[in-house]
């Protein structure tokens, strides 16, 4: 993806109902291409969710702080590998 291309996916996870939420966004990043990002909101800091993943699919994600609350936090997440 070329690097001032705007991403395609932006995950709302606020809006998404608690008992459904990591399986949401796991798919959502499950279905990103190799290179292409998405862009995780959140109302609190998404750490259990970046361990969850990395510890699911280690190396397969990169992850980057665009925005770190209080109020609002936003996580880019770019696929490195098909894995």
């Amino acid at each position: 993806m070329a690097e001032n291309a705007v991403d395609a996916v932006v995950i709302s996870a606020p809006v998404i109902p608690p008992r459904f939420r990591h399986e949401t966004i796991f798919g959502v990043l499950e279905a990103l291409p190799v290179g292409y990002s998405a862009l995780l909101l959140n109302d609190h800091d998404p750490k259990p969710l970046l361990y969850q993943l990395e510890a699911e699919q280690p190396g397969v994600f990169s992850h980057e702080y665009v925005e770190q609350g209080p109020e609002r936090y936003a996580v880019r997440f770019t696929r490195k590998s098909a894995e």
